[in-house]
């Protein structure tokens, strides 16, 4: 009977940890060609920002004019999916962002010297609001009638572009295989090596949260308000201090500078996900600062500048 008892409460311990590691979350995955890639294929466009003109990756483009790369990325996605990976389309985001063009225009800042613009990039990794980017890079090699691929893919936190994950190498060579074929070939012998990386860096924000920065500017017109304003014998520089170290997990900032209009949180440790379980980015944390402030004793109006995922910019003074 003991024997027997013991069996019964084993299945039982297995039948619950089932479904507990079944809710471990996985980071959500999107892929995209590198920089270099696209500049090598002439895949770019011009940006400009604040007077700065930059070339960017213009994946639009690239889908449209090279097939290789639409089956390249869809064998890569079907390989992090056989593993349970949840990923973003690319060509689906950038159709989205395209629907709400009008919605995802580029913002300017209200004060001088505070001209803000989001970039192309930024925008894309704002509406996919992936967790990591799977940067991919491949060339062909050719000796005689045979081909390989040589091929490097990065696994970057969309948040901070930190790299996370790697993996590259040269497939074995063919005759008569197709690119996307060589490629899926090529990167499958490396990626339960590859998954795992990701997944544990993963968890590591988990337990000690997602970096972020938070900038605070005050507007040039504001009404007797700066940073050293006080309340209650606190100056806002230090209710805002307080509110971060209350916010953030673990406790963990760095704040950079600070002077009576400006103050800089680097390294700002916010929670994966928000209460409602949606994903928690700079924009949000930036938010519940600003309800914080607009609310009782302070009555302090501010706005939000979205800087992409991983960076938001609060002015003071006014909406």
């Amino acid at each position: 009977m003991k024997r027997i008892a013991v069996i019964a409460g084993l299945l039982l311990l297995a039948l619950v940890q089932i479904p507990l590691d079944a809710q471990v979350k996985k980071p959500t995955l999107m892929v995209v060609p590198s920089d270099t890639w696209c500049t090598i294929n002439g895949y770019v466009s011009d940006y400009e920002s604040a007077g700065i003109s930059q070339k960017v990756p213009d994946y639009r483009l690239a889908l449209q004019s090279d097939p290789v790369l639409v089956a390249a990325i869809a064998r890569i996605n079907m390989l992090m999916a056989d593993r349970g990976f949840p990923l973003k389309n690319l060509e689906s985001v950038l159709k989205s962002i395209e629907r709400n063009q009008a919605e995802e225009m580029l913002l300017t800042g209200k004060t001088s010297g505070a001209s803000i613009a989001e970039s192309p990039i930024d925008m894309l990794r704002r509406t996919a609001r992936a967790d990591i980017i799977l940067s991919l890079t491949w060339s062909v090699n050719e000796v005689g009638p045979k081909k390989s691929v040589t091929y490097t893919l990065q696994g970057l936190d969309a948040y901070t572009d930190l790299q996370v994950a790697g993996a590259q190498g040269t497939g074995t060579q063919s005759f008569s295989s197709e690119i996307p074929v060589l490629i899926e070939e090529a990167v499958s012998s490396y990626m339960d090596v590859f998954t795992d990386q990701l997944q544990a860096y993963f968890d590591d924000l988990g337990n000690y949260g997602r970096m972020v920065n938070i900038d605070v500017r005050v507007f040039d017109n504001a009404a007797a308000i700066d940073l050293e304003s006080e309340y209650d014998g606190y100056e806002l520089a230090e209710v805002i201090d307080n509110w971060m170290s209350d916010n953030t997990v673990g406790h963990m900032f760095n704040k950079t500078d600070a002077t009576e209009t400006r103050a800089t949180y680097e390294q700002v440790r916010i929670p994966l996900y928000r209460e409602n379980g949606m994903g928690m980015d700079a924009e949000y944390f930036a938010r519940n600062l600003r309800r914080y402030l607009a609310a009782e004793p302070y009555k302090i109006p501010s706005k939000i500048v979205p800087r992409g995922l991983g960076s938001a910019l609060l002015i003071i003074g006014e909406k």
